[in-house]
């Protein structure tokens, strides 16, 4: 169990791997106004970027999970190295269908909700780990603009044009899950730029280390495609951001927007 290696080698560098760079990810810890002693899971959790800096700058705890070996073991080292080892651990397993065994304040799914099949269905695997008045952190794509042609919904991972929705389309349908969005942070194109850029560099230096790889073919049509694909479809069509959401009480539901 494991994720594959062509995912591996594009972000093989990356500690945080979704389009936030560190300044906007410490921005989001600030936001949240996170409190020492605070318990955090982060399903899906990459390298552990967020949850090793967030324990070093407001003292929090908790546990990642990740699928992949690789990351996991960055995690830990990341962990180590600023000194949060005590406060954090990172275990290599499946996130899809993960619940905490105890309850905790802050419960994050960045930029993987194919782990609850979607928005809907990963929200509710991660209020089942939520403490009462505790908050869900979701990182979600969302469209800048529509696209009409099928080679922009390809290039932006997507199987059609209804895979993600607007941004207010994405807020009103939380709101229509029962809930309320208190903060949000945003990727940029700079962000965005140094996320896939990263990827291009980690692919290239693969490649001249494994000529002879089985999979050299696949990766070198890959790094041909890539950055021309990024610039003309996904960097004008694709937004991405972190929604943080507090369950509404007393919630009754009401109509999503079609957005």
């Amino acid at each position: 169990m494991d994720l594959p290696l062509p995912f591996v080698v594009r972000e093989s560098s990356h500690r945080i791997h979704n389009p936030l760079d560190d300044v906007k990810l410490a921005t989001l810890g600030r936001a949240l106004r996170l409190r020492p002693g605070q318990t955090v899971l982060d399903l899906a959790c990459g390298s552990g970027e967020m949850l090793c800096t967030w324990a070093r700058d407001h003292g929090v705890g908790g546990l990642g999970v990740d699928l992949s070996t690789h990351f996991t073991r960055a995690a830990q080292a990341r962990a180590a190295e600023l000194g949060v080892a005590g406060r954090v651990r990172f275990v290599h397993g499946q996130a899809a269908g993960y619940v905490a065994d105890e309850p905790v304040d802050l419960v994050c799914c960045v930029g993987a909700s194919w782990i609850g099949g979607g928005v809907d269905g990963t929200l509710d695997l991660l209020e089942r780990s939520l403490k009462p008045g505790g908050t869900v952190l979701l990182g979600e794509p969302y469209w800048h603009r529509v696209p009409t042609d099928p080679a922009t919904v390809a290039a932006c991972h997507a199987t059609s044009a209804e895979d993600f929705r607007t941004l207010p389309g994405l807020v009103g349908h939380l709101a229509a899950l029962g809930w309320d969005l208190v903060e949000m942070v945003l990727a940029d194109a700079d962000s965005w730029d140094r996320y896939r850029a990263a990827q291009w560099l980690n692919v290239r230096e693969w490649l001249d280390a494994n000529p002879g790889h089985e999979l050299y073919a696949e990766l070198r049509a890959e790094l041909d495609a890539a950055p021309l694909a990024y610039v003309t479809h996904e960097r004008p069509h694709l937004g991405w951001g972190v929604f943080a959401l507090r369950r509404r009480l007393g919630f009754s539901p009401i109509p999503s927007p079609s957005a």
